[in-house]
């Protein structure tokens, strides 16, 4: 695949932040109605943290590629070799590749990963090396 086709780092971060958001508000939303708190501590928790990452894990292989953010900006994960995504790939990325990583590294991975989409010229992070995938810009 050529260069004018692997998403960069500010297409991804956007995918990133709607994603978020698109998750998010409508939780803070039901938990606002059911505590009367508007905190975000819920998003601190252990409970929430197992659900996000088993969206970011299960949803790509389900929606061919995507998870809401990425869908709306077009932006699949695919993997180098033309497979579907696998539960095996999408594990290697997200928990250990991301999450994992990041946090034995105390989010020095998370910055190195950042960089390496921003500067690559094939724009792929840690976690794209370790699952074998790119994220492409269609």
């Amino acid at each position: 695949m050529s260069e004018l086709y692997k998403a960069g780092f500010f297409i991804r971060v956007l995918a990133a932040i709607l994603d978020t958001l698109i998750i998010m508000t409508p939780i803070a939303m039901i938990t606002y109605f059911i505590t009367g708190d508007v905190s975000l501590k819920w998003t601190q928790g252990v409970f929430f943290t197992i659900v996000y990452f088993i969206y970011l894990t299960v949803l790509p292989i389900v929606w061919k590629g995507y998870v809401i953010g990425k869908r709306i900006v077009n932006i699949p994960i695919e993997k180098l070799n033309g497979d579907h995504l696998k539960m095996s790939d999408m594990i290697l990325r997200e928990v250990v590749g991301k999450f994992v990583l990041g946090y034995v590294t105390f989010g020095i991975t998370t910055v190195v990963s950042g960089l390496m989409v921003l500067l690559r010229k094939d724009k792929r992070a840690i976690h794209d090396f370790m699952a074998g995938t790119q994220v492409s810009s269609k």
